[in-house]
């Protein structure tokens, strides 16, 4: 199947941010990653703002299909275990400084911040209340697998891949099995 001249234009813009962060996204810096003219992206995308915004909702999409793939099903359907052990087993092995430099900065725009709250909430929800063992377990689950994330993110190490998966396998095995 051909990539359509959107998906085409916000992977380069990925490419970009990955490269050179988010400040670099310009309709000149695009264009050149992408092999189009400016012209061509003004046809998809009428302002910067509304790049970015794309390019918000684009990463979050990609995010959570690698999720459902991960569970063999949509976030619907999964257990929260299910959820969670696809949110650490995805965060952890494919989550990538684009993402995570466009999270970081949809943070501080709620417009920006939607498409990757509404992920967040889906797969690894908030903890609510301390009460519960199985739930603070679950949520130091997430915060170790975010923190593989940002450690490969802010670094310049990068861990081998069985490591990784080993870590991930580690970090899905401290999870409560019972469904609560």
């Amino acid at each position: 199947m051909r990539t359509s001249k959107r998906t085409q234009i916000l992977e380069a813009a990925a490419r970009v941010v990955e490269r050179e962060g988010v400040k670099s996204v310009t309709f000149d810096s695009v264009a050149a990653e992408a092999g189009l003219t400016k012209g061509g992206l003004l046809y998809h995308f009428a302002s910067r703002e509304d790049l970015v915004q794309a390019i918000h909702q684009h990463l979050a999409d990609q995010w959570e299909a690698g999720m459902s793939a991960a569970a063999d099903k949509p976030a619907s359907e999964a257990t929260p275990t299910d959820r969670l052990t696809a949110y650490i087993r995805v965060t952890t092995q494919s989550a990538t400084r684009a993402e995570l430099l466009f999270m970081l900065e949809g943070s501080t725009t709620p417009g920006h911040a939607a498409p990757w709250d509404a992920v967040m909430e889906r797969w690894a929800p908030r903890l609510a209340t301390a009460d519960d063992p199985g739930a603070l377990d679950q949520f130091i689950a997430r915060l170790a697998a975010d923190g593989l994330w940002l450690y490969e993110s802010l670094t310049a190490e990068r861990l081998p891949p069985q490591l990784r998966r080993d870590v991930a396998e580690r970090i899905v095995s401290t999870l409560n099995r019972d469904d609560t």
